[in-house]
């Protein structure tokens, strides 16, 4: 059986000391390091180049959002999942566009974090439910959403596969291996969505396939964060 490698970043020994309990007992994931900040997660990061990173978002030196940004950056297979108790939607909408593909709460991390690294690390993305209704109510308030979640009937059956794997993670490259076209056709799809869509970045496809119900709750995916993440405040 192939592990899943995680590394855990959180600036709180207990919390990092019950996660790696509580992953340590599946057969299927092993976890490879634990940062306290971070700064320490980047650089464990570019060390053990982990599958998966469960990323806090208020540690000290680097808060999460900006780790998570040059993990992407340098990591872009390493996939991030966030573990907060941070509920904000500006929050989700900040980590969304850093790349992260889960993002998970704290309150319900024993129900729901074995099902987000494995299903992460399968291709999806992964919210706890309360977090995707709030991403399908925030779309739907928007007055230029209000509209564009019309535009579902208007696309094409290939342009809402390439809406569905955009909004799951996928690069272009994967999608046109995944529906054996080129890269360049799949960029002609994407272009085709966003225009119908009025939708111009990936995060904003996320929500919308959430609020159109192409991809379940708990199954799949600005400026900086607040001054209090800095402050370490959970």
């Amino acid at each position: 059986m192939t592990e899943i490698s995680v590394l855990v970043a959180d600036d709180h020994t207990v919390v990092r000391e019950g996660l790696r309990a509580l992953l340590s007992a599946e057969a299927d994931i092993q976890v490879i390091g634990e940062a306290q900040d971070g700064q320490e997660a980047v650089d464990l990061a570019r060390r053990t180049r982990p599958e998966v990173v469960l990323m806090d978002l208020a540690m000290p030196v680097l808060n999460g959002l900006e780790a998570t940004r040059q993990i992407r950056r340098e990591l872009p297979a390493t996939k991030v999942v966030v573990l907060t108790s941070y509920d904000n939607a500006e929050y989700v909408r900040q980590m969304m566009a850093a790349g992260v593909r889960g993002y998970l709460l704290k309150q319900t991390a024993a129900q729901d974090l074995l099902k987000a690294i494995r299903t992460v690390q399968s291709g999806n993305r992964f919210f706890s439910p309360s977090i995707a209704r709030q991403l399908r109510h925030e779309f739907r308030k928007t007055p230029s959403n209000q509209t564009a979640t019309g535009g579902k009937s208007k696309l094409t059956p290939r342009e809402r596969q390439v809406l569905e794997l955009v909004a799951q993670g996928f690069s272009s490259k994967e999608m046109a291996s995944e529906l054996g076209i080129s890269p360049k056709t799949v960029e002609k799809h994407r272009q085709g969505v966003m225009k119908k869509l009025r939708i111009h970045e990936v995060a904003g496809l996320t929500r919308y396939a959430l609020s159109a119900g192409l991809l379940e709750p708990g199954n799949r995916d600005v400026g900086d964060l607040r001054p209090e993440l800095a402050e370490g405040r959970h």
